[in-house]
């Protein structure tokens, strides 16, 4: 049974989507309220409360000159900037402090038979995620509209592990990510399995602040591989950690928005969100 917070997610991917096909005709806010079938009222109240700013703003968020605005601005300080402050570049997230660490072939080579995994379901703005930790960190993270589903995604990746269903300190300290209580955020330590080019990808998409834009071919030139374009996206596309890895923040280098795992929808939301609350 959809919650709540599902119901107004699916209302506003709905003005989102209808945003993302009528933007540069600057809708206004009682077409947008009538394309999703609201009240301009209802509508305007519904979706500040989501976002924090007025659907008016949050059009210019996810427009696509918004994103070539951004990528213009910043593309030749992005990352030298994002080294140099870490994941301060908001002024948000001075006390998170991501570290990874790569499985190692053993803890893999039995299908993870010697891993203790801990998951949840939570409520994110985006719609219901699965979290999943060991006791070094973080290893899996998925919007998840189908829980049963998003469970057997998880036990496929790790096919002998074990698994439990409850919510540890890992978990919810990575999901305070979600609520903005900066505050209460402590250590999230990922505990991931990939390749070494993989994980150099993963800890490179971690240095892009939020608020802000990369691209593919600029992922390839920090990692010093210029031509590695095409791969640096297979890396990011096997992500397996929604949002905390920010591979949303990665567009294609004409400002279109580009895939996602998770529906592009749901990445223009998050793209929009992220700049909307940066803004505040």
């Amino acid at each position: 049974m959809n919650t709540q917070a599902n119901i107004n997610y699916d209302r506003i991917a709905g003005a989102i989507d209808y945003i993302k096909e009528n933007f540069k005709a600057q809708p206004s806010l009682e077409q947008i309220a009538d394309s999703i079938h609201l009240s301009p009222f209802h509508f305007q109240r519904l979706f500040t409360d989501w976002a924090g700013v007025s659907p008016k703003k949050f059009v210019q968020y996810i427009s696509i000159e918004y994103a070539k605005q951004l990528l213009k601005k910043q593309q030749t300080t992005l990352f030298d900037t994002a080294y140099e402050t870490g994941l301060s570049g908001t002024g948000r997230l001075h006390d998170l402090f991501i570290t990874i660490e790569g499985m190692t072939p053993g803890e893999y080579k039995n299908g993870g038979a010697s891993l203790i995994i801990n998951f949840s379901f939570a409520e994110s703005p985006f719609g219901k995620i699965i979290v999943a930790s060991t006791a070094k960190g973080i290893c899996h993270m998925a919007f998840a509209e189908d829980e049963l589903q998003a469970l057997k995604d998880l036990q496929r990746e790790f096919p002998n592990a074990n698994f439990n269903q409850v919510v540890d300190l890992i978990q919810q300290n990575a999901l305070y990510i979600f609520t903005h209580n900066w505050r209460k955020l402590d250590q999230i330590k990922l505990h991931l399995n990939g390749t070494a080019f993989q994980l150099k990808v993963w800890e490179t998409l971690l240095k892009i602040p939020m608020g802000n834009l990369s691209t593919y071919g600029t992922i390839a030139h920090e990692i010093k591989n210029s031509k590695a374009s095409r791969a640096v996206g297979t890396a990011i596309g096997n992500n397996p950690v929604a949002f905390l890895i920010p591979c949303h923040r990665v567009i294609q280098a004409s400002g279109n928005i580009g895939g996602y795992m998770w529906g592009n929808t749901r990445k223009s939301a998050i793209i929009g969100w992220e700049a909307a609350k940066t803004q505040s």
